[in-house]
């Protein structure tokens, strides 16, 4: 649990990192568009400090998920977004509202409980049929990605938010998929290539929903879609569970948890300054 919460700051502090340096980047004028901002920002000691925080997220996370039920991580995950609030009101000046701050103490109430309830992960494998279902997702989510500009503007960013929490989702099942590191074994598991497809793809589609629809609402469904599909994945073919006679609070941690994430939904990407600095980057916009 310390993993997945210890992935969890991480995940948080960076999109803010990120996000001062795009902001300084951005001010600092040039050329190049997307690619020269993105250029210049990694001439930056933040924005490459929030990379390295990515980078170990994932480490954590991959360790996390090795020894604890599917759905415990994800929760934990989803409350990056209070880490990034917290952060933002502290290093860019960003108001959170009393009911933000509430919803922080909620997520780690939430946390608590599942902390106390979460049993060890489940001992089930998985079948081949799991591993080429989670492939199909995310050849799926790839393809809501490439056609986000088709979708029709209403309900374009819940549909964009949710294929990118699936695309997040197949990650973490995946991660439990793959019984072996070796090459071989690697080359042979249709989990390896859900696992990368499923995390490119993710990003396609947060990219484009953060671009072309509302930032809450995208980041609301994609904490939904990366939550409570892999729990199900996770309970009902993986054999996680909960300590003995402690479902319920499972349960209510669980519920507890992703609702408090789904108040600081505007988070999902770094909040604007007050005084106008400009939009930051978000923390699925980084490389998670």
């Amino acid at each position: 649990m310390l993993c997945a919460l210890g992935a969890a700051v991480c995940f948080g502090t960076a999109t803010v990192l990120q996000a001062v340096a795009a902001r300084v980047a951005s001010a600092q004028g040039g050329r190049g568009g997307e690619a020269g901002l993105l250029l210049r920002a990694l001439r930056q000691w933040r924005y490459l400090a929030g990379l390295a925080l990515d980078g170990l997220g994932f480490v954590l996370q991959v360790v996390a998920l090795r020894a604890l039920p599917i759905y415990a991580v994800a929760a934990a995950l989803a409350s990056s977004l209070a880490v990034t609030a917290v952060v933002s009101a502290r290093l860019l000046r960003v108001r959170l509202r009393r009911g933000e701050w509430a919803a922080v103490a909620v997520v780690c109430a939430g946390l608590a409980m599942l902390g106390l309830a979460s049993g060890t992960e489940g001992d089930l494998g998985g079948s081949d049929a799991l591993r080429f279902a989670m492939l199909g997702v995310a050849v799926a989510v790839l393809g809501v990605g490439l056609a986000g500009g088709l979708l029709p503007e209403r309900g374009r960013g819940l549909v964009l938010g949710l294929a990118a929490g699936f695309g997040f989702g197949v990650v973490e099942v995946g991660v439990r998929l793959i019984d072996s590191v070796t090459v071989s074994e690697l080359v042979a598991n249709p989990a390896t290539y859900a696992l990368l497809l499923g995390g490119g793809a993710a990003f396609l589609a947060l990219t484009s929903a953060l671009q072309r629809g509302s930032v809450t609402t995208a980041t609301a469904a994609m904490v939904i879609g990366e939550t409570v599909g892999p729990a199900v994945v996770g309970v009902v073919w993986l054999g996680d569970r909960t300590r003995e006679g402690l479902g319920w609070l499972a349960v209510l941690g669980f519920a507890v948890a992703v609702a408090g994430a789904l108040v600081l939904a505007r988070f999902g990407e770094a909040p604007v300054v007050s005084g106008g600095e400009g939009e930051g980057r978000g923390r699925e916009a980084a490389v998670r």
